[in-house]
């Protein structure tokens, strides 16, 4: 009777203070708390709900809110199981320093369902407990792992799992079966689990992709995939983190029911994505001479601008810039490049990927003039693609662009004259024409749109390699025509256009940087020469092994070698360093 009493009296003072703290806030609204969950420490403080006190404070409540129940007769009990829970508890955070405020959520939400089931879960916990990434993934995930535990727990059972995962000591362990979620039939399967959520609990990828596609900068890969676009081989595209890369692969390849291919197209080493990429496919590498890699990086074109209008002059229009911003291209981007991380090594990406069942090394030669028809039929027939129908033929032996093309595509932006007064109108809809060429123009998925060229010009015999377009929206192109005053403007914009273009081209080839310019700076710089070499010591290999006529064939880099036999002979590459 004792502590009912003085339960009574707490809750009457408590009542009366809550009654002052309401009073005083109205008037002084700036002293009001703020709630629990938007204090800083607020998850910190959550392991104090596990407290004894704190558990046997809920119980006291609880008792009091269901007096008119009987709960006083039931208090005694419930004390005894808050006890018996805060011994469980306390175990679990004892035997497992992962328990964190995600987790502590996890428990506070699904508190009975863990304790119904806490001795399985402490039987999956120890005799995982020398497998800390499975441990880790499993606490990270603690929410869902409650809620799904029996489907988790038979996955985590099988020999499968071991010998998959905890024998090899994966470290990226999937919290679910991926042959179950391969099967639409299971309740639970990749249709199902959000691409987040996936990334989270280290599923590997959805099993619906044919091959991996793997190449680095400047080997070729935007002709590549403009002839897997036009084979109707799809492919995930690329986002700046990894968490990205691996979403947008996972949403494609559970939406797609075409021929689907993983694509890596970038320089990072992307770890985790790499080990959910576990399928058992061939890989295709796209390779180039490293030399000729070096000079085309180095020769790149930074485009200053992407649109413009009617009003700039296309001398201004055409600005280009290189390495630095600057108006020529330098050598010291030599540099740049050399040191950054894993551009030459395709080799570290590859050991990723450990289920290949096939390796196709291809140099950037074999996708250039009629030997990239040849090689794509010759592939198709290996990997089970569509054949390359003749019609194509022309598309594949067309060399996707000269380097100075860098300058394309640009969009020319058009103002409507306003009816009324003779002036643009700004405020209506832009007519856009983008100025490209036919491959670029493929690539970006742009077949609809009209290429106005011989309405511009009557004829267009311009000295340039490829075919220049002119591109707009069929409903754009009627605006434009119904207005003649902006239509002849935009032709003589166009025609003056061309004419700066043409010379432009002309001029930038002469900026250019042949693969002989590389070597000679290579030659009179030692520090880079050797570093160049080291870093690209694993790839050679990994190439020589595979495919040694590839790397017999790269012209300049055997003039590369042959150039360090002769200054570096000797030397220990590394020491250099």
């Amino acid at each position: 009777m004792a502590l009912f009493k003085k339960l009574y009296q707490i809750k009457r003072q408590h009542k009366k203070e809550q009654k002052i703290y309401q009073q005083t806030i109205q008037v002084f609204p700036q002293l009001k708390y703020p709630s629990l969950e938007a204090c800083s420490d607020y998850e910190q403080a959550l392991k104090y709900k596990f407290h004894l006190s704190y558990m046997l404070g809920e119980v006291l409540i609880k008792a009091d809110k269901t007096w008119y129940k009987g709960g006083g007769f039931k208090l005694k009990n419930n004390i005894k199981k808050a006890k018996k829970e805060f011994q469980i508890f306390r175990e679990i955070f004892k035997e497992f320093d992962q328990i964190n405020s995600s987790i502590l959520k996890g428990l506070i939400d699904n508190k009975q369902l863990f304790l119904k089931e806490f001795p399985r879960i402490k039987h999956i916990l120890k005799i995982h407990q020398d497998y800390k990434a499975i441990l880790d993934n499993i606490f990270h995930n603690f929410n869902y792992f409650i809620q799904n535990f029996d489907l988790i727990e038979e996955w985590l059972l099988l020999d499968g799992f071991k010998e998959k995962y905890k024998k090899e000591n994966h470290p990226y362990p999937s919290l679910l079966d991926p042959k179950k979620l391969n099967d639409e039939n299971e309740k639970i399967n990749y249709k199902n689990i959000p691409a987040e959520l996936a990334w989270e609990m280290n599923l590997p990828l959805p099993r619906n992709y044919r091959f991996i596609f793997i190449t680095g900068g400047s080997c070729g890969h935007m002709a590549m995939f403009l002839y897997f676009k036009l084979l109707k081989i799809n492919r995930n595209w690329t986002s700046e983190t990894e968490k990205e890369k691996y979403k947008i692969a996972y949403n494609v390849f559970i939406a797609s029911k075409e021929y689907n291919i993983f694509s890596c197209q970038w320089d990072k080493i992307t770890q985790k994505l790499f080990y959910l990429v576990d399928f058992n496919v061939p890989l295709v590498v796209l390779l180039r001479d490293p030399i000729e890699r070096l000079k085309s990086l180095t020769n790149h074109i930074v485009k200053h601008i992407t649109k413009f209008d009617l009003t700039l002059n296309p001398n201004e229009a055409l600005v280009n810039k290189y390495y630095k911003m600057k108006d020529y291209p330098s050598l010291e981007k030599v540099d740049t490049i050399v040191d950054y991380p894993n551009y030459f090594d395709i080799f570290s990406k590859i050991t990723y990927f450990k289920n290949i069942t096939e390796v196709f090394i291809l140099d950037t030669k074999d996708i250039v003039g009629n030997r990239c028809y040849t090689t794509f039929c010759n592939l198709s027939k290996k990997l089970n693609f569509q054949y390359p129908s003749e019609n194509l033929k022309e598309i594949f032996i067309t060399p996707f662009v000269s380097k100075v093309m860098d300058m394309l595509p640009l969009t020319l932006v058009l103002y409507p004259t306003n009816q009324y007064d003779n002036k643009k109108d700004i405020f209506t809809h832009p007519i856009e024409i983008i100025i490209t060429f036919r491959k670029m123009m493929l690539y970006c998925n742009q077949e609809k749109l009209i290429d106005m060229k011989k309405d511009f010009f009557s004829k267009s015999n311009w000295d340039i390699q490829d075919e220049i377009l002119f591109l707009i929206d069929k409903n754009d192109k009627n605006r434009l025509l119904s207005d003649s005053c902006l239509f002849l403007q935009t032709q003589q914009y166009l025609r003056k256009f061309m004419i700066v273009f043409e010379n432009k081209i002309k001029e930038e080839k002469k900026k250019l940087f042949s693969e002989n310019d590389i070597l000679n700076y290579l030659r009179d710089n030692k520090q880079v020469r050797i570093k160049l070499k080291n870093v690209l010591k694993h790839e050679i290999n990994f190439t020589k092994k595979t495919n040694q006529k590839i790397v017999a064939s790269w012209k300049y880099y055997q003039e590369f070698e042959k150039m360090c036999k002769e200054l570096d002979d000797g030397d220990i590459y590394e020491k250099d360093l």
